[in-house]
């Protein structure tokens, strides 16, 4: 048994979107909510949770990412919308959505579990949701203050940017909160 190290393959964003939601995490704390921000470096596009993995699988699951995106292009998204998972009545994680190329997206996280279910990784039962996370909710919070502070950014809308690469982020856990390190990165070739 090597090495266990607890891992994700998402979207690396640019600096403009991560400040966009910066803006956004600021709103919401100006309400007074009970919500748990991401730290702007942890904000990214997760499209496979893996969980431990052996290091020594690093190599194997770099190799599945490539077969995965061989035959995609480069495509563009921006972040769009505020909102909450699973809903007003009982919010646990605040989001932002997505638009643009979504079905390139959809597509991409289908071959990309594909591929990894042949090394053993189980499909997401649920179906793909493609958004950033802002926040996690801590406890209860007032839902008619959140509601507002949601219809306030109802026109939130960050920068166009291209998806040009894929990365394996490794995550350690801390007691000031996660960090993201890349393990192995694939690009998308351009369209």
């Amino acid at each position: 048994m090597g090495e266990k190290i607890r891992s994700f393959i998402a979207i690396d964003l640019p600096e403009s979107v991560l400040q966009a939601i910066t803006k956004v995490q600021e709103n919401f704390r100006k309400s007074n909510l009970n919500i748990r921000y991401v730290r702007k470096e942890g904000i990214h596009l997760t499209l496979k949770f893996l969980g431990d993995i052996d290091r020594a699988d690093v190599e194997k699951i770099h190799a599945a990412m490539g077969r995965a995106t061989k035959d995609f292009s480069s495509f563009t998204l921006r972040g769009e919308r505020v909102g909450v998972f699973p809903d007003l009545k009982r919010p646990r994680v605040v989001w932002a959505g997505l638009s643009g190329d979504m079905e390139a997206l959809r597509s991409l996280q289908r071959d990309l579990e594909y591929q990894l279910s042949g090394l053993g990784f189980p499909k997401e039962k649920r179906s793909f949701k493609g958004h950033l996370t802002i926040g996690r909710v801590k406890g209860r919070l007032d839902r008619t203050n959140l509601s507002r502070t949601i219809e306030a950014l109802g026109e939130f809308r960050t920068e166009s940017f291209t998806v040009r690469s894929i990365v394996l982020f490794q995550s350690d856990l801390r007691p000031q909160g996660a960090v993201y390190s890349s393990l192995a990165e694939v690009s998308i070739k351009n369209s």
